[in-house]
């Protein structure tokens, strides 16, 4: 099945759920038929996930302050949405709301999203970006060289507990202990309010060939195991706000409630 492909992110089967949908509301009809009712489908999703990915920018954007230096990790951007960006559509939205903003990109081992994603797609809408490693983040923050980290989420439990990729547990610690706001961008498609807290997240396993080497190079040692996790899941209680399309979601004291 399809939706097995990312068993951590919810959204793949919500669009998956959507399609099957319509194809068994227009199975019976002309094979043409049928592949138009999907195709037309797929584009409104397309649509309307722009739309929400601009919402959430213009909500987000107004928890940056002006001047600000936004730290972000992975890509939650336009290559891994409809065109726009959840994370950094804030960043976007800030942008468009005439902020002069600069963004520190981790790289995000040990895939590298946030090298050759994130980056790039900043770079070429003109962003301010540096890109740092992601054991780097702790030494800025402690620095005073970050002032808000934003990231995106790609399942978040009815209590407001995030996954997403690996090391963003690790961003949130760090910027708690340095009171730094840490915000999660997020449509409600990847909300998932059957899922009550963290603990019932699925965490995708990724192949041990990505720790062992990158470029078909292998540099660790003959025998070494490996543990790759692709996501970590971050509790509500390190996230200082959630936003959604909706506006900006708070905590209260046993979570977020989503209404």
């Amino acid at each position: 099945m399809i939706e097995a492909a990312r068993p951590t992110a919810v959204n793949l089967a919500w669009a998956v759920d959507r399609m099957r949908s319509v194809f068994n509301a227009s199975k019976a009809g002309e094979p043409d038929a049928v592949r138009e009712a999907l195709v037309a489908e797929s584009q409104k999703v397309l649509e309307e996930d722009i739309a929400m990915n601009r919402a959430i920018g213009r909500h987000g954007a107004e928890l940056i302050p002006d001047g600000a230096t936004v730290m972000t990790h992975c890509n939650a951007g336009a290559l891994a949405t409809g065109g726009y960006g959840t994370a950094l559509g804030v960043m976007r939205g800030a942008k468009e709301a005439g902020k002069s903003i600069k963004v520190i990109s981790c790289e995000t081992r040990p895939y590298l999203q946030g090298a050759r994603l994130t980056s790039w797609e900043l770079v070429r809408d003109g962003f301010d970006v540096t890109l740092i490693t992601d054991n780097a983040a702790g030494h800025l923050m402690s620095r005073g060289l970050i002032d808000c980290v934003v990231v995106g989420s790609d399942r978040t439990a009815a209590n407001g507990d995030v996954a997403n990729k690996i090391g963003t547990y690790t961003h949130a610690v760090l910027a708690h202990r340095h009171n730094i706001p840490f915000y999660v961008a997020i449509p409600t498609s990847t909300l998932d309010l059957d899922c009550p807290d963290g603990s019932h997240i699925p965490i995708e396993q990724r192949p041990e060939e990505e720790v062992l080497g990158f470029g078909g190079v292998r540099v660790a040692a003959e025998g070494v195991h490996v543990r790759n996790p692709a996501f970590d899941v971050t509790p509500w209680q390190l996230v200082t706000a959630i936003i959604t399309e909706n506006g900006v979601h708070r905590p209260g004291p046993d979570g977020y409630i989503f209404k």
